[in-house]
């Protein structure tokens, strides 16, 4: 599993793009994509909606188990990804290409987001 060096990780699993503008583009690793086997439904955050860092903001179901989603941020929800609503298997398809959940205008960035390296020791022997 190849996770993206440019990418920041949560320990739920999601990951968080660098800001531009202010505005950061969330979605789930590839390993947590893998844990929940095929995604058959995506219920993400709308627009305007407010996110808070480490809380609930939408789910995932997938044939084996439904699945919160928390946000790695908090900030206000700018985009969300009509794709994967469309048709949820993007998320496994390509979890950090298509298969992107959300954008959001970041307003506070937790500490506790981890780099590449950090996440894959997390996930080590999983």
């Amino acid at each position: 599993m190849s996770n993206p060096q440019q990418l920041r990780y949560s320990k739920e699993h999601e990951w968080l793009s660098v800001a531009e503008d202010g505005v950061s583009t969330v979605g789930i690793t590839e390993f947590a994509a893998n844990a929940l086997g095929d995604v058959v439904y995506a219920q993400l955050p709308e627009v305007g909606d407010t996110v808070t860092a480490g809380e609930t903001c939408g789910e995932l179901e997938s044939t084996k188990s439904v699945s919160d989603l928390y946000s790695p941020v908090t900030g206000e929800i700018v985009e969300f990804n009509q794709d994967v609503v469309d048709d949820p298997a993007l998320v496994n398809s390509a979890p950090f290409e298509g298969g992107w959940l959300f954008k959001v205008r970041v307003t506070e960035e937790p500490a506790d987001l981890l780099s590449v390296d950090e996440y894959a020791k997390l996930t080590a022997g999983n």
